[in-house]
């Protein structure tokens, strides 16, 4: 299963099946599965009760908070946080009566992205680099790099900075001064000549 499991830390209660990829410094804790196939980036944490699906790839850093299934067909990339009790979806119509495997739809969440506790993320969508999602949120579109979404449906209030503070008016990251423009709806840092 692994090579070299002497910088891991897997509680006794978790279950890794076999194929799994544990890259240093991972961190599980109590009665998580981790599926096979899986992929789990060096430096991850995975609180109580996570279940990661087949096939999973999560980035490194990332944290993810208790009660959480993240189904196949679903991406984190590095340094996502995942609040407790998020949802992932990967069907769009689910019944119990029809299999509907081949229809997984993928999901991404990239680099640096929060999602708030009790949101619901529906499948077939990306959120965008180090995007905010507000807790119990309900996204059911894709989310713009550094937009701060709230609500159900959600919609954008605003945006916030890779610090995770809201931006000012003027695009200024209260916390590192850091300043920010908009270029074709888009957010991004704004470069500093030195």
């Amino acid at each position: 299963m692994m090579e070299d499991t002497s910088d891991l830390m897997i509680h006794p209660t978790s279950i890794i099946d076999e194929g799994v990829k544990l890259d240093p410094g991972v961190r599980i804790w109590h009665f998580c599965h981790i599926r096979e196939g899986a992929r789990i980036g060096s430096g991850s944490s995975l609180g109580q009760n996570v279940v990661v699906g087949p096939a999973v790839e999560i980035g490194s850093g990332c944290r993810i908070q208790n009660n959480v299934s993240i189904f196949s067909g679903v991406t984190l990339e590095s340094n996502v946080f995942i609040g407790p009790s998020c949802v992932f979806t990967n069907v769009r119509n689910p019944r119990a009566g029809i299999n509907r495997q081949s229809e997984f739809e993928s999901t991404l969440i990239r680099q640096g992205a929060t999602i708030g506790a009790n949101a619901t993320i529906l499948c077939g969508i990306e959120i965008g680099a180090f995007a905010m999602i507000g807790a119990g949120s309900v996204v059911t579109r894709t989310v713009s790099p550094h937009a701060l979404m709230v609500g159900n449906p959600a919609k954008q209030i605003g945006w916030v900075g890779q610090s995770g503070e809201t931006l000012d008016s003027d695009l200024v990251c209260p916390r590192t001064g850091e300043k920010y423009i908009i270029e074709n709806g888009i957010l991004r840092r704004e470069e500093v000549d030195e």
